[in-house]
């Protein structure tokens, strides 16, 4: 600590150089942590990370807190993130010796938006295809921006805690791991399905049959069809 009980000031080398170190120690009892690396000063390199950024700073009831979590995920502090059905667990260094546990729940999607996002789908099966190839295309970026429909929590649909005595609402640890969700979903934005508590698989399956009905009815045929898992794991390589 330094004078008057304030934290010592570390430069951002420093934050690294302990958060390498914690990590260190951290993967010998769990070689199965996530980590949040962050590269250089971006923190979300496409636009589907960048578009969660920008939405979380977007709310008013974020705008004050929200950006004290950049130098935390920037020191790559978050040192273990896992996103699951509805919930995000992480583990941040820190200015104690052991890391923070933080949770954030995620409320599912309603079943009225869900429909709304399937009908946005319907025959955008190329889109579909490089969504499930890890690509996010610009054709679906309406089901992330627009606010009434639009697949990204709003606050009030945001449950967090984390174990560190801040007594802050949203504290910075909270903070760098929300940021790390961006993070995150750069690599796999499929994972969006998952905070939502939804199936992205079953997303693809119904916008084929809508295709497949559409067609068929096109050449006066109809159909009952529903297109099994197993076809849409091999058509998609799922």
């Amino acid at each position: 600590m330094g004078y008057y009980d304030y934290p010592k000031y570390e430069s951002a080398a420093e934050k690294k150089a302990k958060a390498i170190r914690a990590l260190e120690k951290l993967r010998k009892k769990n070689p199965d942590i996530e980590p949040v690396i962050i590269e250089g000063r971006t923190l979300a390199k496409s636009w589907w990370g960048k578009a969660w950024n920008t939405n979380l700073e977007s709310y008013a009831d974020y705008s004050n807190r929200i950006a004290r979590g950049k130098s935390y995920v920037r020191s790559n502090a978050v040192l273990d993130l896992k996103i699951s059905r509805g919930l995000v667990e992480a583990k941040v260094k820190g200015s104690r010796a052991n890391p923070y546990d933080v949770k954030i729940r995620i409320d599912a999607l309603d079943s009225k938006k869900w429909e709304k996002v399937i009908a946005l789908c319907n025959h955008r099966i190329d889109s579909l295809e490089q969504l499930v190839e890890g690509k996010f295309p610009k054709a679906l970026e309406v089901l992330f921006t627009e606010r009434e429909y639009g697949m990204f929590p709003s606050p009030r649909e945001i449950h967090f805690d984390c174990s560190c005595p801040d007594w802050a609402s949203m504290c910075k640890h909270v903070a760098a791991v929300l940021y790390g969700v961006g993070a995150r979903l750069d690599q796999n934005p499929m994972l969006f399905f998952d905070l939502r508590d939804l199936d992205g698989h079953e997303l693809v399956r119904k916008s084929m049959e809508q295709k497949l009905e559409s067609m068929l009815k096109n050449v006066g045929k109809k159909s009952d069809r529903e297109i099994d898992d197993e076809d849409i794991s091999d058509l998609f390589g799922l």
